[in-house]
């Protein structure tokens, strides 16, 4: 008996970066009607909608309004942090294979640029992405921003394994030079490591160039049957596997923090439900918030041994000439930062094999990558393209 799959059918990109003539809520619109024109349907075909945005909180439910859809048979708004786009393209999923909907749009789409303000100004505001009491015990340790708290981690792997700046270098330098052959890259011009070593310090150990960029613009994904989606007019794209971790350590003393994540789990959970090892993943396009995040989530994915990420960057493995296929579209570093909408959209190109100049020959099986909080959350994502 075949096991029915789900399937990625559709994806829409806005323009993504400093665009500022747009909310969230019309983002995501654009997002979705974009989506739906890829795969080849109408809006009237879609029978799910599930919503999310970033910090300003600008996406919500009556996005169905927006989009003129009568009589959803699923409808909701989530909110996971960065692994929210992984937990969207799950629920979707199991929705179709229920039964419970035919076409699931899932949508991501946050504006926190705005001309006159800092972008530190606004996540500043946002206290962050942790409100509660946590806010005001962070902000008592000076500690206002996520750059501080991933810096901790950053440290702490630092002083264990001896994973030093340089290292951390060669991902921004490798994942740059991948950025330089994508066209919707925000940061576009060649990167050297020592242009790297210059740059300003944000939260030591990071400088500037450790950091992701801040963007406005949305994202969406069609989900549907497998079976439905080979009637469509794009590559199928199935939803292979899919796993989750959310410790529930934050705030707390623990050792494994900045040595261990989420991934640690989450990522054999995917590969279990696909059927597959980590030696059968063609590409992996992992959540990078910072440059130490990519580093320690090929660690607890088994990419390379624990302890050394490190080296593994440094031998130049990641570039476009390596040996090992990361963040091909530039990341949320050089390429542009939708949260987990991010590493989905390039996973989904890589699979259909529609990245132009960085197309990957072996594309077949993709790993995803969320995180979100501080390494407080994980969710992992296996696409596999059918033929």
């Amino acid at each position: 008996m075949t096991v029915p799959r789900a399937a990625v059918a559709g994806l829409g990109v806005t323009e993504v970066g400093k665009v500022y003539d747009r909310t969230a809520a019309q983002f995501a619109a654009d997002a979705v009607r974009l989506a739906v024109a890829d795969a080849g349907l109408s809006v009237g075909d879609i029978d799910g909608l599930l919503v999310s945005s970033g910090v300003t909180r600008g996406v919500r439910m009556d996005l169905q309004v927006d989009l003129g859809l009568r009589d959803l048979r699923f409808l909701s708004e989530m909110q996971a942090f960065g692994t929210t786009a992984i937990a969207m393209i799950q629920t979707a999923a199991m929705a179709v294979i229920s039964g419970t909907a035919s076409a699931v749009a899932c949508v991501w789409a946050d504006d926190p640029l705005q001309p006159q303000a800092t972008t530190g100004s606004v996540y500043g505001r946002s206290g962050g992405n942790f409100p509660g009491p946590w806010t005001t015990v962070y902000a008592s340790s000076g500690m206002f921003v996520g750059s501080a708290r991933y810096a901790m981690a950053a440290r702490r792997h630092m002083e264990r394994f001896g994973t030093t700046h340089e290292q951390l270098g060669a991902i921004a330098v490798a994942q740059r030079r991948w950025a330089e052959l994508n066209p919707q890259a925000q940061m576009r011009s060649p990167l050297s490591l020592d242009q790297y070593l210059a740059s300003r310090w944000v939260a030591e150990p990071f400088r500037l160039l450790d950091c992701c960029l801040v963007s406005n613009g949305g994202a969406a994904v069609i989900v549907t049957s497998a079976e439905r989606a080979a009637d469509l007019q794009q590559p199928v794209v199935a939803v292979a596997g899919w796993g989750s971790a959310h410790p529930g350590r934050a705030m707390r003393r623990d050792e494994d923090f900045g040595i261990r994540s989420g991934a640690a789990q989450s990522g054999p959970r995917a590969l279990e439900m696909a059927g597959l090892k980590i030696e059968d993943i063609d590409v992996f396009e992992l959540y990078d918030c910072y440059t130490f995040t990519a580093l320690l989530t090929m660690e607890d994915y088994g990419i390379c041994p624990k302890g050394e990420g490190g080296p593994f960057a440094a031998s130049g493995a990641l570039g476009p000439d390596g040996t090992v296929k990361v963040n091909t579209g530039g990341g949320q570093l050089s390429g542009f930062y939708l949260w987990g909408m991010t590493p989905v959209v390039e996973g989904v190109t890589q699979a259909r094999g529609q990245a132009g100049a960085r197309q990957v020959r072996s594309h077949d099986r993709v790993m995803v990558s969320g995180n979100g909080g501080i390494l407080d959350h994980h969710a992992t994502l296996v696409l596999e393209a059918e033929r």
